[in-house]
C-alpha cells in the first residue's frame, strides 16, 4: 500500500485544547498523516495554545474582542488561515458562531466536532439536556461545517450509554473518551480521499452516505 500524502491542517480553538492534544499525538506517533500547520485560539492565554507550542507548533491569538464586528474578525481570520494554504480547517472546540462567507469559503475542507448524537441537542449543554431528556444514549458527531448552527452534513458518529446515575459531568467524560478517537478518524478518512463534501451530502469511499457512519469504539484509525 501507498504511503498516504500528508495534509496541512489548520486547527481552531477556544479553550484547553483537549481534542487538540489527541490530534497533535496522533500526528507525532505518525498515526495521523498531517502537518499541522498552526493552531489559532480566538482567545489569548488559553491551555489549546500551550499545547501547540510545547509540541513545536505555531500557536497563534487572533482575539475576535479587538475587531469591530464578526465579518471584520472573519476577514482576518481567513486571511491568517489562508496565508498557511490548509488542505483543511478543523473546529477544535472553537466557541464562535461563524457566518455563511466564511463557511462557504472552506466549504468541503472544513470540520466540527458536536457532543451530541447530531441532530439532536444543536448547541450548548448537550449533556445537561441529553439527561433531562431521558436519553439512553447519547455521543459526539463530526460534521462538515456549513452556516446553519451544528447543522451541516454528519460524517461519523460514536455512541455511548446514558447511565441511570450520571450527571453531566461524567457522561461528558465518557463521550470526550470516543471525540479523541472520533476526530482523528475522520481527519484521517480525509487525509486518504475517502471523504468528502458534494453539495449537501457527504460520499464516502465514493458512495453517498444515507445516514451517519458509526463508531461505536473507534480505538484504531483503518
Amino acid at each position: 500500500m501507498s504511503e498516504i500524502r500528508k495534509i496541512r491542517l489548520v486547527v481552531l480553538i477556544s479553550g484547553r485544547g483537549s481534542n487538540l492534544q489527541a490530534i497533535l499525538d496522533q500526528a507525532a506517533s505518525g498515526a495521523l498523516p498531517v502537518e499541522i500547520a498552526v493552531v489559532i485560539s480566538n482567545r489569548p492565554g488559553v491551555q489549546g495554545l500551550e499545547r501547540a507550542r510545547q509540541a513545536g507548533i505555531a500557536a497563534l491569538a487572533l482575539d475576535h474582542k479587538l475587531f469591530p464586528d464578526r465579518p471584520a474578525f472573519e476577514a482576518a481570520l481567513i486571511d491568517l488561515i489562508d496565508g498557511h494554504q490548509p488542505d483543511l480547517v478543523i473546529l477544535a472546540g472553537f466557541m464562535r458562531v461563524l457566518t455563511a462567507g466564511f463557511t462557504e469559503h472552506y466549504r468541503g475542507r472544513l470540520l466540527n466536532i458536536h457532543p451530541s448524537l447530531l441532530p439532536k441537542f444543536r448547541g450548548l449543554h448537550t449533556h445537561e439536556r441529553a439527561i433531562a431528556a431521558g436519553e439512553t444514549e447519547h455521543g459526539a458527531s463530526i460534521h462538515f461545517v456549513t452556516a446553519e448552527l451544528d447543522g451541516g452534513p454528519v460524517i461519523v458518529q460514536a455512541r455511548v450509554p446514558v447511565l441511570p446515575d450520571d450527571d453531566p459531568d461524567t457522561l461528558a467524560a465518557r463521550v470526550l473518551a470516543q471525540e479523541h478517537h472520533l476526530y482523528s478518524q475522520a481527519i484521517h478518512w480525509f487525509a486518504e480521499g475517502r471523504l468528502r463534501l458534494s453539495g449537501e451530502q457527504v460520499w464516502f469511499d465514493g458512495k453517498p452516505l444515507d445516514q451517519p457512519l458509526r463508531l461505536e469504539n473507534a480505538h484504531t484509525l483503518d
